[in-house]
């Protein structure tokens, strides 16, 4: 196997989060820059990210959607919602374009020390309606940012990897 960069290889998504863990407003606005610097077709750009931080009014707004769907993820330090913009067009990259602003987030996190699990289990039109997000836009993903809890429940654990199998 080919050597890659440490940020990819050791890279892992925690099936759960610890609870106390506080990220910064600086890195928040890390992991958002390094989206924001994602190519794009045409340069497009198509996506828009709402970040909710553990107890603030957007994270609250967030719950709703998340709950009975990935309630693992309400432990995370932050919660990121992307959205792309549909262009109408054919074929339309907003897709691909939004999934590689998220890979770059994901990089930068990993790079800060946090880690990231994407999830799509929630319920999207209700995130939609909590922040007013309408045609030509979607939500689509959203993220758990944060620590890896200290000790995970052996309970909904057992049997899963918590880190990645190394060649």
């Amino acid at each position: 196997m080919a050597d890659i960069t440490p940020l990819l290889a050791d890279r892992w998504s925690p099936h759960a989060f610890d609870k106390t863990h506080v990220i910064s407003e600086d890195q928040v606005q890390l992991l958002l820059e390094a989206a924001r610097w994602a190519p794009s077709a045409m340069n497009r750009q198509p996506w828009s990210f709402v970040v909710g931080v553990r107890d603030d009014d957007a994270f609250a707004r967030l719950r709703p959607a998340i709950e009975g769907f990935s309630d693992w993820a309400l432990d995370a330090s932050a919660i990121i919602l992307g959205a792309y913009q549909d262009a109408g067009s054919e074929p339309d990259y907003a897709l691909y374009d939004l999934g590689q602003s998220m890979a770059h987030l994901t990089v930068q996190a990993e790079a800060l020390g946090l880690h990231v699990r994407q999830f799509a289990t929630f319920d999207r039109p209700m995130a939609g309606r909590a922040f007013n997000i309408a045609a030509p836009w979607e939500p689509i993903i959203m993220a758990a940012v944060g620590l890896p809890a200290p000790a995970a429940p052996a309970t909904w654990l057992r049997g899963r990897r918590t880190r990645p199998a190394r060649h």
